[in-house]
């Protein structure tokens, strides 16, 4: 009896297991099928832009941010050292932040011409497969909704990457042959962050083109609307600034009043131009590539007496810009996210 008994008992606890075995299986096995058809669509979503007319003007696009960078560096880079107006170390950096004969550095046309990028892959992501109504076809495949939006983001921000990065491992290297100039351990380290900043950089501008392509029904739309957004972080965030902290602090005039506000003003027309995405990138792409700048806010006579003047090490020049890079990360996200849902919650039908 007492072995019936514990075979009674033992057989529910082994069904229990062995169900839950399978339950265990079947879950590892529905994570690896969603895995591997996020990785066909995203292969899918790289070789078609690869084959695209596309890739060929955003190779024009690249080749030109990176030509006209290298040339305003090895333009300038003489000049700016028998002028005195660069220190003798870090000269490698210097390829990327000199400029010459009217002609931009390539941390100026990255922060200028890199929203472009993002714009020029993704303002038709959705709209377009909706318009040649090939969305429905492949949504009724068996797959998740989902999969597809997020295979699109990550296909362009990979090429992406790969663009920024095949960009500044060109410059530094045909810079080394051209100069002579041998990077420093420090310098390929805040090269690398650099790199790493632009590709998030335009990895913001991809979501906000995949965000209007979501919401716009023509690719026309969308394009422009990422152009205005554009256009208002990088001309008019700026006027905005000034004008409300004038308004707010106003500086006109010698009485004591406006020289007291001149503080204020300042630190308000800073905050307000922190908003676009374009001071951001901006302002911390500067502090990485120049180890010499100590600080990105005001500065009162009193804090400079007594400074050293040296530059900063690669840890201290990020502690001043994590906050940057974090929030234009999570500006990303939230960005990508908005896209998301917004995607998930249209009803697509067949044409």
């Amino acid at each position: 009896m007492g072995a019936g008994t514990d075979s009674r008992t033992e057989n529910p606890r082994r069904i229990e297991s062995a169900r839950m075995g399978g339950y265990g299986n079947q879950a590892k096995t529905n994570g690896n099928r969603r895995y591997h058809v996020l990785k066909v669509l995203f292969r899918k979503e790289t070789a078609e832009f690869i084959n695209s007319k596309r890739m060929i003007l955003f190779v024009i696009l690249a080749a030109l941010i990176t030509v006209s960078g290298f040339y305003a560096a090895v333009s300038g880079l003489a000049d700016a050292i028998e002028s005195g107006n660069t220190a003798t170390d870090f000269l490698f950096l210097k390829l990327f932040t000199v400029s010459a004969n009217s002609i931009p550095s390539y941390n100026s046309l990255m922060a200028l011409m890199g929203p472009f990028i993002g714009i020029f892959m993704g303002f038709d992501a959705i709209n377009s497969e909706r318009t040649e109504g090939t969305l429905n076809r492949l949504v009724s495949q068996p797959l998740y909704r989902d999969q597809i939006i997020i295979s699109k983001f990550l296909a362009g921000l990979f090429i992406s990457a790969v663009m920024v990065f095949a960009s500044g491992l060109l410059i530094g290297s045909v810079g080394v042959i051209n100069t002579g100039l041998i990077p420093s351990g420090e310098e390929v380290v805040r090269l690398f962050i650099y790199l790493c900043f632009c590709v998030v950089y335009i990895g913001f501008w991809l979501a906000m083109a995949i965000l209007f392509s979501t919401v716009c029904r023509h690719a026309a739309t969308s394009a422009l609307a990422c152009i205005a957004v554009w256009l208002f972080c990088a001309i008019f965030v700026s006027l905005l600034a000034g004008i409300i902290a004038d308004a707010l602090y106003p500086v006109s005039g010698g009485d004591m009043q406006a020289l007291l506000n001149e503080m204020d003003n300042y630190s308000c027309e800073l905050n307000l131009n922190r908003i676009s995405p374009y001071y951001l990138f901006a302002e911390a792409a500067g502090t990485v590539l120049n180890p010499g700048v100590r600080t990105i806010n005001a500065v009162t006579i009193a804090q400079l007496s007594g400074a050293i003047s040296s530059n900063l090490t690669l840890g201290q020049s990020l502690l001043l810009v994590w906050p940057h890079l974090t929030g234009l990360a999570a500006l990303m996200l939230v960005v990508f996210a908005i896209s998301y849902v917004s995607f998930m919650r249209q009803e697509i039908r067949s044409r």
